[in-house]
């Protein structure tokens, strides 16, 4: 029973230390505050069954990434009907005034934002890493991709988004 007690508690510090990646993986692939609320919920579930897998040797966010990206993919393709239904009411994307941009600068984030959440799940994911500051190396390790490769899809997806962004400019 104290080994349970033990890994329970070490299991929910490193989730509290890390709470801001559920919620980001969350808003990338869900529309709607209830469905956050499930997915944050699925991701957990699925942490806590993968937890006695987890080698602590290695970085716990790391492999927190990389479960709860499959656990969001996972889940986007079993809801995408649905949400094709839905439209998005994000509060980042709508209250961007609220942060104290500008106006100009605040649509440019706007639109940044839809464009992002227009990308494919794997394509949104590296992005989502990428703009948490995370390097090649850790981005490939959660994917798992080669980091050459990491570099491509990124070099390429900034410019996708770029043209895009610079079409509806």
């Amino acid at each position: 029973m104290a080994a349970t007690d033990g890994r329970r508690e070490a299991f929910v510090t490193a989730i509290e230390a890390h709470r801001g990646v559920l919620q980001k993986v969350a808003r990338a692939y869900c529309w709607s505050d209830a469905d956050r609320d499930d997915l944050v919920q699925d991701i957990l579930a699925q942490l806590w069954r993968a937890y006695p897998s987890y080698d602590p040797t290695r970085p716990f966010a790391t492999w927190m990434y990389r479960v709860a990206l499959n656990v969001a993919i996972s889940w986007l393709r079993g809801h995408a009907p649905r949400q094709a239904l839905t439209v998005a009411f994000d509060p980042l994307v709508h209250d961007v005034g609220a942060a104290g941009l500008d106006p100009a600068a605040a649509e440019r984030l706007r639109a940044l934002l839809a464009a992002i959440r227009q990308l494919a799940p794997l394509d949104r994911a590296l992005v989502l890493l990428y703009l948490d500051d995370h390097s090649h190396r850790d981005i490939a390790a959660v994917l798992g991709l080669s980091e050459s490769n990491v570099a491509t899809k990124l070099h390429r997806l900034k410019q996708r988004l770029r043209r895009r962004l610079e079409s509806h400019a």
